[in-house]
């Protein structure tokens, strides 16, 4: 059983089955238990400023470059860093770069229909987190990502993306253990890191990416028609580092940024501006003004 949870073509689901796929799960609920362990290790400063760090650092890999870059192409970037943040992406357990982007477009195509995985209109718990784990949505939807599939590094990590969360637990305890031995003022071991480094951050971060499904299409302001729910919400915009933004984002799907005026706060977009003035990307696509005025509700702020 364990060898699927290490390679996702392992043994694949029916994929019209809307059964949870309870063996392949498991590691999912382990995570989740695992949050008590906060009780056996101390609470530290240094513990939460790490849990912090891990938790913006995986967060724009997923906003940026999963969102943005792989499910919608709002920048260009060049093969080594597409497979640096696909690793980075790939560390937050929120499955590989070709799934996460397949899943998205559809999701694009039919927002809020009844072919919409996690629409609302399914409930709160599906919406959430019960979509992706159904069998019928376990595999990756590769004839909507043949854009992707060209790159054989992406293509493995998409396959065995569970190995980088891994070597990224590994990475925190040694982390750990070395600052316990250096720096013993700081109170900190392998195993805190751990908790706090990895189990509590990747929790926090994956719920909070979950809210965009489950809560952006049902609460905050619209200022554009999109033919779906989608929602402004400040709120989950500052957590996601730009993302809560939603009724922006499907109104132009394709621009790399989300919060479109001054006071909407799009932390991810920030980063990527920064690093095309580096040259680490390019061609960022900016907000279609034309879609933009098309679509604007009468009376909606201007």
């Amino acid at each position: 059983m364990w060898l699927q949870w290490f390679d996702n073509q392992h043994n694949q689901p029916d994929s019209d089955s809307e059964s949870i796929a309870w063996s392949r799960i498991v590691p999912f609920i382990l995570l989740h238990l695992a949050c008590l362990m906060v009780f056996w290790v101390p609470l530290t400063g240094f513990a939460l400023l790490v849990c912090g760090l891990s938790y913006f650092v995986r967060m724009f890999a997923i906003t940026g470059f999963y969102h943005r870059y792989f499910s919608h192409k709002s920048f260009k970037t060049s093969r080594l860093m597409q497979t640096i943040f696909a690793v980075i992406g790939a560390t937050a357990t929120q499955r590989g770069p070709l799934w996460w982007a397949a899943h998205h477009r559809h999701h694009h195509i039919h927002a809020d229909t009844d072919a919409d995985a996690h629409s609302p209109k399914h409930g709160f718990w599906r919406s959430h987190l019960g979509w992706f784990l159904q069998d019928k949505n376990f595999a990756t939807q590769q004839e909507r990502v043949k854009d992707l599939n060209q790159f054989p590094e992406l293509r493995w990590i998409d396959r065995y993306d569970i190995i980088f969360p891994v070597l990224y637990i590994i990475f925190l305890f040694a982390l750990g253990e070395i600052l316990d031995a250096v720096f013993p003022t700081l109170n900190t071991s392998g195993l805190q890191l751990v908790v706090w480094g990895y189990v509590v951050s990747t929790v926090l971060l994956a719920h909070i990416t979950y809210a965009i499904n489950s809560l952006a299409h049902v609460f905050g302001s619209r200022e554009y028609e999109t033919g779906d729910n989608s929602r402004n919400n400040f709120i989950l915009a500052i957590l996601t580092l730009g993302e809560g933004w939603h009724n922006n984002h499907h109104c132009s799907p394709g621009s790399v940024r989300q919060g479109f005026r001054w006071w909407q706060i799009d932390i991810s977009y920030y980063i990527l501006w920064l690093m095309s003035k580096t040259g680490l990307i390019w061609d960022l696509k900016p907000p279609n003004k034309i879609l933009l005025a098309k679509k604007k509700l009468r009376g909606a702020a201007v």
